[in-house]
């Protein structure tokens, strides 16, 4: 074998145990050798870890991770927290979580 095939192939090598040393300190599965850590498996659940710890401090289901927390469900009504905030205070529906508020006139 030439010495340029053997450099390309240690090259190679390199660069999968790089993916592999990367995979196993993100918990990701970029190189396929981690396959439970896939995205959307048990035990690692959709999206990135920085997304689903948005999730959870945001109250949202950016990540996907979150179902339960999506706008519109009985556990999070719809628009933000903000919204929410300035219709309990304004007697408003802006943000569709107050619908009784909609035809309230002053």
């Amino acid at each position: 074998m030439s010495r340029s095939i053997l450099a390309l192939g240690a090259a190679a090598l390199l660069a999968v145990s790089g993916c592999a040393g990367y995979d196993r300190a993100a918990g990701t599965n970029t190189s396929g050798a981690y396959p439970r850590q896939s995205d959307g498996r048990p035990g690692n659940p959709p999206g990135t870890e920085l997304s689903r710890t948005y999730d959870r401090t945001m109250g949202t289901d950016t990540s996907g991770a979150y179902p339960s927390q999506r706008n519109g469900t009985p556990e999070n009504p719809q628009g933000s927290a903000i919204s929410r905030t300035y219709d309990r205070t304004m007697g408003t529906d802006t943000s569709g979580a107050y619908p009784q508020n909609r035809n309230q006139r002053y």
